[in-house]
């Protein structure tokens, strides 16, 4: 599909070119191969020896991965294994669940098509997509963005959990992923409160059709994949995995772990969490997303306008605040924006300096969130902030 064509503006050019389910949901290429072994950032060797106890911790990952960019290359920090049968060690070319990530990857979409003026941060589920609920007609895209829409998340209703304990692997209609809440009324009034829901970004890629005519996976390739070079990265509707990937693994002590990675259809999470990616990719994506690549400065001072104490799910480093499919994480060694995410047997973050100059990706192979393992996700946060100072360094 032809990229949707930049309408004219008076803000000139842009810059530069089971979690999600409710029962288990508490809710490079050449050129990168070459980058990942130039001198990056400064060596640290607490950081490996941090990944390690985390992989010692009791409920850890079998394995931790991350990449550290600056302008001068990266830097690669791993511990444990991608494969608890085989032993192999995580690399960055593996393949991986990205899981809430994926909302950036809604975002970037329709924030493109802010950006060509096809859509409107105030354009409405009434206006845009009229078959949803008449209760829900008054949402907009900027709330829908930011969680303070209202809308009921489907991951939590009744008739899907009992589908996914039913059949973990069953073939949803993505697009008919909120029939599960359209007889529910908005949990509050559009704006006025932030909560997070994986309704949003459904609701979102619905809305970037209907603008467009074009199907979401595709609108993905022409206006993220592609003007980010990312190679290794899909949305696909089933449960296998590409080869290689990192094993997800559900830890659960006494028990040994249990390989997760190819158990959940991602038809039942699609643009809220269905992505599967590489750590490359990811470095790839979040230094173009928030480095401001993908559409103008004017779209980008909209969705920098922060929610004081909105967390992702789960939770960054540092102090949270919600932006449009963006989160501010400030550190005590300064901020960095991005995204996180948990699903079954991963837990995500990528963040990047304001100016997208300086990356973090960092990659868990068990799911860590609030209501599963908070003692773990406060370790987990503490190393990623140290992993923050590091990159500010």
């Amino acid at each position: 599909m032809p990229v949707p064509p930049r309408r004219r503006t008076p803000f000139g050019p842009r810059l530069g070119a089971v979690s999600v389910f409710a029962a288990c949901l508490v809710l490079l290429s050449p050129a990168g191969a070459e980058a990942a072994t130039r001198p990056g950032p400064h060596p640290d060797d607490t950081l490996q020896q941090q990944l390690e106890e985390l992989v010692r911790a009791p409920g850890g990952p079998p394995g931790v991965i991350a990449v550290l960019r600056d302008g001068r290359g990266s830097r690669v920090v791993r511990a444990g294994v991608a494969d608890l049968e085989t032993g192999r060690r995580p690399d960055p070319y593996d393949h991986m669940r990205i899981a809430s990530v994926a909302k950036a990857f809604s975002g970037a979409v329709a924030l493109s098509l802010v950006d060509r003026r096809y859509l409107r941060l105030d354009d409405t589920l009434r206006e845009r997509v009229p078959r949803l609920p008449r209760a829900w007609g008054a949402v907009t895209l900027r709330q829908l963005l930011n969680h303070t829409s209202g809308l009921p998340d489907f991951a939590r209703a009744p008739a899907f959990m009992a589908t996914i304990r039913a059949d973990p692997g069953h073939r949803f209609d993505s697009r008919r992923l909120l029939d599960y809440v359209a007889d529910r009324p908005l949990l509050f009034r559009p704006g006025s409160r932030y909560q997070y829901s994986n309704s949003d970004n459904i609701a979102v890629a619905l809305m970037a059709e209907a603008a467009t005519g074009v199907r979401y996976e595709r609108l993905l390739e022409a206006l993220v994949y592609r003007p980010l070079g990312l190679r290794n990265t899909s949305l696909p509707q089933g449960y296998r995995m590409p080869r290689p990937f990192l094993h997800g693994y559900d830890v659960s002590p006494p028990s040994p772990p249990q390989d997760v990675s190819e158990v959940l259809s991602m038809s039942g999470v699609w643009a809220s969490g269905g992505i599967v990616s590489t750590l490359v990719d990811m470095t790839r994506f979040v230094r173009g997303y928030v480095g401001g690549r993908l559409y103008g400065p004017h779209v980008v001072r909209e969705q920098r306008r922060w929610i004081p104490g909105a967390a992702s799910e789960p939770a960054g480093p540092g102090r949270n605040d919600a932006g449009l499919a963006l989160f501010r994480y400030t550190t005590r060694c300064g901020v960095v924006l991005g995204h996180t995410g948990n699903t079954l047997g991963y837990t995500q973050l990528i963040a990047a300096t304001p100016d997208g100059r300086r990356s973090l990706t960092f990659s868990v192979t068990t799911q860590i969130n609030q209501a599963l393992k908070p003692d773990l996700l406060q370790n987990l946060r503490a190393v990623q902030e140290n992993f923050v100072c590091a990159l500010l360094r």
